[in-house]
Order: structure tokens, then C-alpha cells, then sequence
């Protein structure tokens, strides 16, 4: 009897979702993973409830952050983004 495959169960994640979420502020793209690798995880983990800057930046890297935050996002605008992204990846972060 053949196990649990956890490659074939993460290609076809990958296959569903794609290794990136993305979406468009102003005119510009930003991209989301679509998983979590474990030390990400281990990093949000140590993250303030609150740190939302925090957590863009560990799911967006340095690059993209530093260009998020030159846009007037609101608080709302922010939530938005992570419900949408909760919903699709099934990831939920910002919930809570």
C-alpha cells in the first residue's frame, strides 16, 4: 500500500493556484506565494497581531514592499486584499 505523495498533493496545488496570487494597485501588479514555506511561517508566527506592515513585507519580500508602500493604501484597502487572498489561496491570514 502506497503512501500519502506530497509532491503529487503539492502539484496539484500548484497546477490549481499557481505559485503566485497577484493583485493590482494603481497600475501596478504585486504578487503573493500561494504557499508558505516554513520559515515564513515561523516569521509570521513572531509578528504582532497588529504588524500588518510586517506581514506584507514577509509575503511580498523587500522589492515589492518598498514599492507598496509608495501608494496611499488604506487599512481597508489592506483587508481587502487579504480576504481576497485568504479565499483563494485558503491561506486566511489577517483574520482574527
Amino acid at each position: 500500500m502506497a503512501g500519502f505523495d506530497v509532491n503529487a498533493a503539492r502539484a496539484q496545488r500548484l497546477e490549481a493556484l499557481g505559485r503566485s496570487w497577484s493583485f493590482d494597485l494603481d497600475g501596478e501588479t504585486f504578487t503573493l506565494p500561494t504557499e508558505l514555506g516554513r520559515g515564513t511561517a515561523k516569521a509570521l508566527r513572531k509578528l504582532d497581531d497588529n504588524d500588518v506592515d510586517g506581514l506584507l513585507g514577509l509575503l511580498m519580500g523587500q522589492e515589492q514592499f518598498e514599492r507598496f508602500e509608495r501608494h496611499d493604501v488604506t487599512m481597508q484597502d489592506i483587508a481587502a486584499v487579504l480576504e481576497a487572498y485568504g479565499k483563494e489561496t485558503g491561506l486566511g491570514l489577517g483574520e482574527g
